[in-house]
C-alpha cells in the first residue's frame, strides 16, 4: 500500500507540474498573431450617361458652369439611356434648353447599386473636359438614386456645395464616426432632403434619421421637406419646383 501511495503521489506531482509548465507555455504564446492583408486590385469602371449643355453655354466664359450630377432610381438601369430621362433634370432638359446648369445623369447597369468609385471617376472627367465651376456642384438622386446621394454626398462632401436626396436613405453611423475633416465639411454642406410622408417603399424615417444625424454632428444647412399626402414619388413635386434650382445656385462650396 505504501508503494501504491508513493506512486499516486509521484504521478499527482508530475501531472501538476505538467500543467504549470503548458500554463506557462501558453502564457508566452499568444492565442492569436497578428497579421496584415494586403492586395492590388485592377478594375475597369465604367458609365453611360446623359450631358446636357446650356443652350448659351460658352468654354472661353471667365466663369464656370454650375453643374447638377443626378442619380435616377431603380428602375431606370440598363442600358437603355432613354430610360434616364423619365424624371428630374434629364426630362426638364429635354424641353428646356436655357436650362442652367451642365447637367450629368449616369445611368447605372443592371442588377447593381450605384458605386462611389465609379461616380467619383466620372465627376472628375466631366470637370475635367467641361467648364464646371467646381464650387458649384451639386448633387441629386430619388429612390435608389436618393441613396446614392446620400452614399457619396456624406463620403465626399468637399466635392459639392449642395446634396439634395429623395425619398432616400443612407448609413447614419457615417455621420456619426466621419473623420474631422469630413465632419468640417458636412457641417457647411448644404442639405434639403425630400420624402412623402406616406412612401411605402422606403420609409420616411430613413430621411428623418439621415438628418438628425446631421444636425447632431453641427450641420448648419440641412432640412427636410415633407409632403404629407405623397408616397414615394416625391421627386414630380421637387424637381418640378423652381425654388429649389434657385436653392441649388445659392449654394457654394469654398476653395
Amino acid at each position: 500500500m505504501r508503494c501504491s501511495n508513493c506512486i499516486l503521489s509521484s504521478l499527482l506531482v508530475v501531472m501538476v507540474c505538467g500543467t504549470l509548465t503548458m500554463n506557462a507555455q501558453s502564457a508566452d504564446k499568444p492565442n492569436q498573431a497578428a497579421k496584415s492583408f494586403s492586395r492590388t486590385v485592377t478594375v475597369e469602371e465604367k458609365l453611360n450617361y446623359l450631358l446636357f449643355l446650356p443652350k448659351d453655354y460658352d468654354p472661353a466664359r471667365a466663369e464656370g458652369w454650375p453643374m447638377i450630377l443626378f442619380l435616377h432610381g431603380a428602375g431606370e438601369r440598363g442600358e437603355d439611356l432613354s430610360l434616364v430621362k423619365k424624371h428630374g433634370p434629364p426630362r426638364i432638359v429635354e424641353h428646356d434648353p436655357e436650362f442652367p446648369f451642365i447637367v450629368v445623369s449616369p445611368q447605372c447597369p443592371a442588377d447593381r447599386t450605384w458605386s462611389n468609385s465609379e461616380l467619383l471617376g466620372l465627376l472628375d472627367q466631366v470637370t475635367a473636359t467641361c467648364h464646371v465651376d467646381t464650387n458649384r456642384v451639386y448633387l441629386t438622386g430619388l429612390s435608389m438614386g436618393g441613396y446614392g446621394t446620400w452614399s457619396l454626398g456624406l463620403a465626399y462632401p468637399e466635392r459639392f456645395a449642395a446634396i439634395a436626396p429623395v425619398c432616400g436613405g443612407g448609413e447614419w453611423i457615417s455621420v456619426v464616426l466621419a473623420s474631422e475633416s469630413n465632419r468640417q465639411a458636412l457641417q457647411s454642406l448644404g442639405i434639403w432632403a425630400f420624402h412623402g410622408a406616406k412612401d411605402p417603399v422606403v420609409p420616411l424615417a430613413e430621411s428623418e434619421r439621415m438628418v438628425d444625424a446631421l444636425k447632431k454632428v453641427g450641420a448648419r444647412d440641412v432640412k427636410l421637406t415633407i409632403y404629407p399626402e405623397a408616397g414615394h414619388d416625391a421627386w414630380t413635386e421637387t424637381y418640378d419646383n423652381p425654388l429649389f434650382y434657385q436653392w441649388l445656385l445659392q449654394r457654394r462650396r469654398s476653395p
